[in-house]
């Protein structure tokens, strides 16, 4: 979703900080700062502290105080980070077509032809009952206690159900059978708006680090962040690979992170006529489009329904990539970015632009690629 007018881009009076001794935050408390929070982060190897500034005090005389006590410190806002979705009405019922079948997505269940690896998901809640989503392997980890702010179910549900529904169901998952673990790092803003901040945002991708997870999906966006940026070159530098939303900003939008960054899989969307979606961001940093427009998907409480936006575009993405590794769950960055361009159709202007990047993604012959050494085509 573009952010609502009434959806701040940060906190208003935090920052987050990694690499601070106890000598600066010991000085910066005499300055009147407040420690809100603080924890260790394996990913990077150093503490994660979230600081409430002094009174009357900027956001950027703040953040300049605190790099004055630690000039190795990176230190940024706890900016917002939202979902991807668009609030637009689609079909209902049975007519609704599965919209994988322009990407060549094998109708037989994958998962018989590889074993993919664990994938992880960073979103908003999930309905753990809905029925697409009962009998899977799903693990959902939630960040925030309370339940006054706790984050609306309907997007966290439809890309859980999208990447790994029962294959029986009203509306099968591109990998049913998939382990999946989900980390809530959302919180409710308002009536309707769902925001994922920084902190939060370190410590889901910490979890997962932790947890062995190969794949994750991000279908969110946001500011850049220099702590974002740390954490997900550090997450990269692991062999963890990273998979974005592009963004619902509109074609002329500025650039959305962590899409953005150069370590991360960025995901546009297109329509059944393979059109690019209207609203999706436009970049050098796009990498590779899918379906996005019209996904059907589980709704939020029961049944299913159309869903449009970046958000949905890139579990297509991440089920692709968990396919490719499978075989090789090490397989270099570079070595993947050349085995997915194998699996593009270029639908743009010849090699990489900024509407589609290398291509629309062609499915058809996943299963292929575990024994397929072929150099690329393209």
């Amino acid at each position: 979703m573009r952010r609502a007018a009434s959806t701040p881009e940060q906190a208003q009076n935090e920052l987050v900080a990694i690499g601070l001794d106890e000598d600066a935050i010991a000085g910066l408390t005499q300055e009147g700062f407040a420690v809100e929070d603080r924890i260790q982060v394996s990913l990077i190897g150093s503490e994660m502290v979230r600081l409430i500034v002094p009174a009357g005090t900027t956001l950027d005389s703040a953040r300049a105080a605190v790099v004055a006590r630690s000039a190795t410190a990176v230190v940024d806002l706890n900016h917002f980070y939202q979902p991807q979705s668009e609030n637009k009405a689609g079909c209902s019922g049975e007519g609704c077509a599965l919209v994988r079948e322009i990407v060549g997505w094998p109708t037989s269940e994958i998962t018989r032809c590889a074993k993919p690896p664990r994938i992880g998901l960073i979103d908003t809640a999930i309905n753990i009952d809905h029925v697409t989503l009962t009998n899977t392997r799903l693990e959902v980890i939630r960040l925030s206690e309370g339940e006054a702010t706790k984050s609306g179910a309907q997007h966290g549900t439809a890309v859980a159900a999208l990447l790994i529904g029962a294959s029986d169901s009203r509306v099968p998952g591109l990998l049913p059978g998939a382990e999946l673990i989900a980390v809530d790092a959302f919180q409710r803003s308002g009536k309707s708006a769902d925001i994922a901040n920084i902190y939060d945002l370190v410590r889901a991708l910490d979890m997962l680090v932790q947890r062995d997870v190969k794949v994750v999906n991000l279908s969110l966006t946001g500011p850049a962040n220099a702590v974002l940026e740390k954490s997900v070159k550090a997450a990269t530098e692991s062999g963890m690979i990273l998979v974005a939303a592009a963004g619902n900003d509109g074609p002329n939008a500025k650039p959305v992170y962590p899409a953005a960054y150069d370590e991360v899989i960025a995901v546009t969307a297109v329509d059944k006529g393979r059109n690019p979606y209207r609203r999706a961001v436009r970049g050098d940093y796009i990498d590779i489009a899918a379906p996005g427009v019209g996904v059907w998907t589980a709704a939020s409480i029961s049944g299913a329904r159309q869903k449009t936006g970046t958000s949905f575009a890139a579990p297509f993405i991440t089920a692709a990539v968990s396919v490719l590794i499978a075989g090789d769950p090490d397989m270099s960055h570079e070595s993947l970015e050349a085995k997915i361009r194998q699996f593009t159709d270029d639908i743009g202007k010849p090699g990489k632009d900024p509407v589609f990047g290398w291509g629309l993604l062609n499915a058809s012959r996943l299963c292929e690629s575990i024994s397929d050494t072929k150099p690329s085509a393209l």
